[in-house]
């Protein structure tokens, strides 16, 4: 793909006021830099082209920068920053031992919210420093009691409360890793992941809020915990107030949340090396079972602070409101907001409840949120229902952060126009493997519309064509050229590292594919295109196409299946299933709805496509293989030669009736805006 940006230094969308620039963190930083670390020709603090270019140019200087800034207190010192850049092994900051835990509650002021926890009901209540501490306490000496100790894996089945970062914290404060799956996840999508690990206790609640209804998750819970053999014991969380069956209706050690986390208990923290591991997040499965995406302490601490302190300039006093769930990279970040001293808000909900779609606004306003996180899906979602955020009080309200897919340029004016001028709007772009950022915006940047600012601090993005050249204002692969400390320590099960090279490393030896399209413009923007692989990403939430394959190839009447993810031009995500029906089955209302249901039952409702289109047969390579992203792209309009050599195809024919099917949506796409 080689499609020129069409307006080359285009004059942004918004520009920081001066003033508010110069007090921001990343400012503090830049001139704390400058003393300290000499960077390099930084000599104006909001200048962040030159901050960005010291930062990638000398990767040791600006990452002990960061160390340094935010005060890393570590049990035994580094020898060297950077002791060896290779990718994949990049070794940082050999020789140090910390934990990530120690610095999530020692900016924790005793009197003041830690955590403020919302639901769709609008009900709130808070959870002090003091209390945190003191949960977070109890908590890990109840999974001690469990046998749990470090290296063990603790797993969570629970929605988006405060009782997953609670759970979270205690089982990092002893070594033990951590893994987290939200509750709309069937129990076999979750024995999935889970099972991989081994691990030594589950902690589950007993169901969570959708759309003005309480979803009962107990007998999915014990499904769950059945399916994973190696359990000790399990923590049931009593959450929205369904009473748990005797005993835990399982055999083995069952501990009530009430019992496990108001114990009173000192938090006796265990320092651990640098990439010790802290928690596994999994990718989507795309083919095959998820993969596990190992993330070590010391990696992710400094990425988040980067992230969260410079980039979303958040302290001590103010508050994030970010929409996720518990298996969206966000979260993690939700639950690293406690590093920079903010407070963090957990919602639990659909992020606009059909009796009231404008309840997120309203909790902002109630609770003076200065960091607002949502998805360009539901920014669209609100100026279709003509909701208007302004008319609540958003006077905190200074950034509206926005990440999931790219961000229309259409959107921009809406949010200046219906929710604020002043607020900048932050779009961002990163993934499950970094659990951070690659590109986004910054106190100091301009922002353009329909674009990303620019790369994040110390991260060497590029944009590279098919021969591994840097292309400006030209469609190219998302790289990363040189490490960064939250790159996955490892995969689960993958002792040899054959999956971690082939993931990311194959394309581009020793250079980071991450599986994006983005034009890197003149001007220093990044544009985002959409996956140029075949994750799904359904409003940031990536899916597994494995797993609703697996799901409806199973039913009578279907004999294959293909379900792909298309970013269109207005901002949407189109995501149909393709079906190939046997001899003498019908795709009616009746098969669609058995299709629907069992994708719902057997894997999540956002697993369910938005259309169900039955065709003569799928196209796959010679070998066999299902030809997902060329179909992803001939449905985008793209030409069937620069998708992919028609030699070897096993039907070739099917490609011109999979582009037919995208000129038709299209059509109607313009005929029907």
């Amino acid at each position: 793909m080689t499609t020129a940006h069409p307006t080359p230094n285009p004059a942004p969308f918004f520009t920081p006021d001066p003033q508010t620039a110069a007090r921001s963190r990343i400012a503090d930083f830049a001139r704390w830099a400058a003393r300290h670390q000499g960077a390099g020709a930084v000599h104006e603090p909001t200048d962040y082209e030159a901050l960005y270019r010291w930062s990638v140019t000398d990767l040791e200087g600006f990452w002990e920068a960061v160390w340094k800034y935010f005060d890393i207190d570590a049990t035994t010192p580094y020898e060297r920053v950077l002791a060896e850049e290779t990718m994949p092994g990049a070794r940082w900051f050999s020789g140090a031992t910390l934990n990530y835990v120690h610095h999530a509650v020692r900016h924790l002021h005793p009197d003041a919210p830690a955590i403020t926890a919302l639901d769709e009901t609008g009900a709130a209540y808070e959870i002090t420093g003091r209390q945190l501490r003191a949960r977070v306490a109890s908590v890990a000496a109840t999974l001690r009691d469990l046998g749990v100790t470090t290296g063990d894996r603790v797993v969570g089945y629970l929605p988006n409360t405060p009782h997953a970062i609670i759970a979270f914290l205690a089982t990092a404060s002893l070594g033990a890793v951590w893994s987290v799956c939200g509750q709309d996840y069937a129990p076999k999508a979750a024995a999935d992941r889970f099972a991989q690990l081994e691990p030594t206790v589950l902690i589950t609640a007993d169901g969570y809020l959708f759309n003005g209804t309480t979803h009962d998750r107990r007998t999915a819970s014990l499904e769950l915990a059945a399916a994973l053999p190696t359990l000790k014991g399990t923590v049931l969380v009593d959450h929205v107030g369904l009473t748990w069956p005797e005993g835990g209706g399982q055999s083995g050690l069952v501990v009530p949340w009430e019992e496990a986390a108001t114990r009173v208990e000192y938090l006796a923290i265990t320092p651990v090396p640098f990439d010790h591991p802290l928690w596994v997040v999994f990718s989507s499965g795309t083919t095959g079972l998820p993969k596990g995406i190992v993330h070590g302490h010391g990696g992710v601490l400094l990425e988040h602070l980067k992230t969260l302190g410079l980039h979303s300039d958040l302290g001590v006093g103010d508050r994030l409101l970010w929409y996720t769930t518990t298996h969206w990279m966000m979260w993690n970040l939700v639950a690293s907001t406690l590093l920079t001293g903010a407070t963090t808000c957990t919602y639990d909900g659909s992020p606009a409840p059909q009796a009231r779609p404008d309840l997120l606004w309203q909790l902002a306003a109630r609770h003076k949120v200065t960091v607002f996180g949502t998805s360009p899906h539901y920014l669209l979602a609100m100026a279709k229902l003509g909701v208007e955020p302004a008319a609540h009080d958003l006077s905190a309200v200074r950034v509206i952060g926005c990440t999931g897919s790219a961000l229309p340029a259409s959107t921009y004016p809406w949010v200046r126009d219906h929710v604020g001028a002043g607020i900048h709007l932050a779009s961002i772009s990163g993934g499950t493997d970094v659990v951070s950022g690659f590109a986004g915006s910054a106190p100091t940047t301009p922002v353009w519309a329909g674009e990303l600012s620019a790369p994040h601090l110390g991260v060497a993005l590029a944009a590279y064509d098919a021969e591994g050249t840097a292309v400006f204002d030209q469609v190219g692969e998302l790289v990363v050229t040189r490490p960064m400390p939250s790159m996955p320590v490892h995969f689960w099960n993958d002792s040899d590292g054959s999956r971690y090279r082939e993931a990311y490393f194959g394309v581009y030896p020793g250079v980071w594919r991450h599986g994006d399209w983005i034009t890197h413009t003149s001007h220093g923007s990044v544009i985002v295109h959409g996956r140029s692989d075949a994750t799904l990403n359904r409003n940031g939430v990536r899916l597994g196409s494995s797993d609703i394959h697996d799901i409806v190839e199973r039913l009578p009447g279907i004999t294959e299946a293909l379900v792909v993810g298309v970013e269109e031009p207005d901002g949407g995500y189109w995501m149909p299933l393709f079906v190939v029906l046997a001899d003498g089955a019908v795709l009616d209302d009746a098969l669609r709805d058995r299709i629907r249901d069992a994708i719902r039952t057997g894997a999540s409702p956002r697993h369910v496509p938005d259309e169900i289109l039955a065709v003569p047969a799928l196209p796959h390579t010679r070998t066999g293989k299902k030809l997902e992203v060329p179909v992803k792209r001939l449905l985008q309009g793209v030409a069937a030669d620069q998708v992919l050599n028609l030699g070897a195809v096993d039907n070739p024919e099917l490609i011109a009736h999979f582009a037919r099917l995208g000129a038709q949506r299209r059509r109607r796409s313009t005929d029907h805006p």
